[in-house]
This record gives C-alpha cells, sequence and structure tokens, in this order.
C-alpha cells in the first residue's frame, strides 16, 4: 500500500489545514470563503488569497473587507 495522500479537486484546501490556520495578524481564526476562494479575518478585516490551494497568508497579499 502507498502512503500517497488522496487527491484533492482542484480549487479546495485540505480541511484539516484550515483547522489549524490563525489569522497572522490577530492569531485569531480565520473562516474559509470556498466561492471566492479566500480565507477571512474578521477581527483584522482581511482577505486572505487561497491560489492553487495554497494560502497565501500574507498580510501584504490580503484584501481589506469594507
Amino acid at each position: 500500500m502507498s502512503s500517497m495522500p488522496t487527491a484533492r479537486p482542484a480549487n479546495t484546501v485540505d480541511p484539516k489545514l484550515l483547522e489549524i490556520l490563525v489569522c497572522p495578524v490577530t492569531k485569531g481564526p480565520l473562516e474559509y470563503d470556498a466561492a471566492r476562494q479566500e480565507l477571512i479575518s474578521r477581527a483584522a478585516k482581511l482577505a486572505y488569497p487561497i491560489r492553487d490551494g495554497i494560502p497565501i497568508m500574507l498580510a501584504d497579499e490580503a484584501r481589506r473587507l469594507d
């Protein structure tokens, strides 16, 4: 038996990864927006992009929320 991980559909993020990620600015929880492919930090009012299934956890790359 191979120990290779199972392939995930395109534009999805590993649920286990989502459980451990926190906002790099506030260290608070993140919400996953599957439609926009973003991780939302309500406390920091930032949306971190997810590109090719990889969260970009840099404040400089984040979109500001109104």
